[in-house]
């Protein structure tokens, strides 16, 4: 079992994580570290409970509005430029692009 040391907002934790997640745990700690300073920032030492619950508001809002833009997507696939090309592989993007490389 992985471990790793985060500071979040002054504060350090130890976490666990699955063997190999060390990194992408790291990773998405500091996303919500940056986000709690710049809230930090803004409204200044609100409290480590209010800090995080408005980090943790924030991003699901992110994740949110991803997943309705995610399943715009997949549910028009046929009216994106970016599906069609993914269909006529990478020869028709280079068509498209100007002509074929040589």
């Amino acid at each position: 079992m992985g471990q790793v040391t985060v500071t979040v907002n002054g504060r350090t934790y130890r976490l666990r994580c699955g063997e190999g997640e060390e990194e992408r745990l790291i990773a998405l700690a500091t996303h919500v570290s940056q986000r709690i300073e710049g809230l930090a920032a803004e409204f200044g030492q609100v409290g480590d409970e209010r800090l995080l619950l408005m980090a943790a508001l924030l991003i699901a809002d992110e994740l949110w509005d991803t997943r309705d833009q995610l399943a715009l997507l997949q549910a028009k696939p046929a009216q994106t430029p970016h599906a069609a090309s993914l269909r006529s592989g990478p020869a028709a993007v280079r068509a498209k692009a100007g002509g074929e490389a040589g």
